[in-house]
């Protein structure tokens, strides 16, 4: 008995249409950091603002500096955990799509706001 599996680099077109997911369904902890994103903050953690640098490829192509990290606090981790929120547009506290991961950038879900 033979089993092939195939495997397949994500295409451009792939990789700019993400699963969604609601702002109302992020847990608490990233609601709250999502609203200071909206705010301009201030932010909890040092890096939060960063330039993301998207090498993982799974976010939309886009020049540098045009995605901005931030963290999402996880309950009970001693740093700063694997949940983040990814902002891309020129200006931070208007981003034209944010995006997040629960998974250190493994995987991203694009948010959508219904306000």
């Amino acid at each position: 008995m033979t089993c092939t599996i195939s495997v397949h680099a994500k295409t451009t077109a792939e990789a700019s249409t993400s699963p969604t997911m609601l702002v109302a369904d992020l847990p608490r902890e990233g609601q709250e950091t999502y609203q200071l994103i909206r705010k301009g903050g201030p932010f909890p953690y040092e890096k939060d603002g960063v330039v993301f640098g998207n090498r993982e490829r799974l976010l939309p192509r886009q020049d540098r500096g045009y995605y901005r990290e931030y963290t999402v606090k996880t309950p009970g981790s001693r740093d700063r955990g694997a949940r983040r929120i990814v902002c891309g547009g020129q200006e931070p506290r208007n981003p034209k799509a944010c995006y997040y991961t629960q998974d250190h950038y493994a995987s991203f879900r694009q948010l959508v706001d219904k306000n």
